[in-house]
């Protein structure tokens, strides 16, 4: 079956860095676009990045620009997401998804990890 299974979160100090890991079994993805997530209680997923496997084509949020970096490894079929300079309101559950052809909205992406919890304290 298709997975998609999110690790690396954690609890961190504002300021500190984290390196979010997704790695995908069951299926290629490499026509899909790759898409990182973010939902904080009582609000809606957010849009954080995303990345194509061809091309190198990287997209981000403003909130996270300049701080997160998205990235690939096609032989562990693997996505990370790196995030520098982490700041309380980045506190949230972050999601890995695959979508055939949306980028940034959540319901155009077609499979979507368990999620993983950033808490980022004060």
């Amino acid at each position: 079956q298709v997975q998609l299974v999110e690790s690396g979160g954690g609890l961190v100090q504002a300021g500190g860095s984290l390196r979010l890991s997704c790695a995908t079994s069951g299926r290629t993805f490499s026509t899909y676009v790759m898409g990182w997530f973010r939902q904080a209680p009582g609000k809606e997923r957010e849009f954080v990045s995303a990345i194509r496997w061809s091309g190198g084509w990287t997209y981000y949020a403003d909130s996270v620009k300049g701080r997160f970096t998205i990235s690939r490894d096609n032989a562990k079929n693997t996505v990370y997401l790196q995030m520098n300079s982490l700041k309380p309101e980045d506190t949230a559950v972050y999601f890995c998804g695959a979508s055939k052809y949306g980028t940034t909205g959540s319901r155009d992406y077609d499979y979507w990890g368990q999620g993983t919890q950033v808490t980022v304290s004060s």
